[in-house]
């Protein structure tokens, strides 16, 4: 019998309720890295308990009991959404994570109504891959949105 051209991915997203350590460990390593490559005030990671605001659905990814990656839904308005807290654990990098997480949150996004998805990322080249990923998903320049500042180190 041929195999099916699908394949099942090897992880499994979930609504994340932000209390495990490796969701801890993976968010305080994002902050971490943003901090090295980033200007002071250019850092909008936010932190857990921020993450659990009820404007915020936290999105893990995992492979059996692995934390692969995460993302989270902010809403700006009943139209308006922002992608934050993108990051793929380094087990994980290039094995299409990133790609699963925005189209999940995509997809969830469809399902509410929202009219437009925003993200913020850095301008320099130590964000090209994000970019990259965020242009392959039909993600296009624009200018500052919600309470961000324009800055020429952002990308929105």
């Amino acid at each position: 019998m041929p195999q099916s051209s699908q394949q099942t991915s090897p992880y499994n997203i979930r609504i994340d309720d932000l209390t495990s350590p490796q969701i801890a460990n993976l968010l305080q390593e994002h902050l971490d890295d943003m901090t090295a490559i980033s200007p002071p005030g250019c850092v909008y990671v936010l932190d857990l308990e921020t993450l659990r605001k009820p404007d915020i659905t936290f999105y893990s990814a995992w492979q059996d009991d692995q934390l692969a990656g995460c993302a989270a839904l902010k809403t700006l308005t009943p139209q308006h959404a922002e992608i934050k807290s993108m990051r793929t654990a380094k087990p994980h990098l290039r094995k299409g994570v990133a790609s699963l997480l925005i189209k999940h949150i995509l997809e969830i996004a469809e399902q509410k109504n929202f009219k437009q998805i925003s993200l913020e990322t850095g301008s320099t080249n130590d964000f090209a891959p994000a970019q990259a990923l965020y242009t392959r998903f039909g993600f296009k320049p624009t200018g500052p949105f919600a309470d961000h500042p324009p800055n020429p180190f952002s990308l929105f």
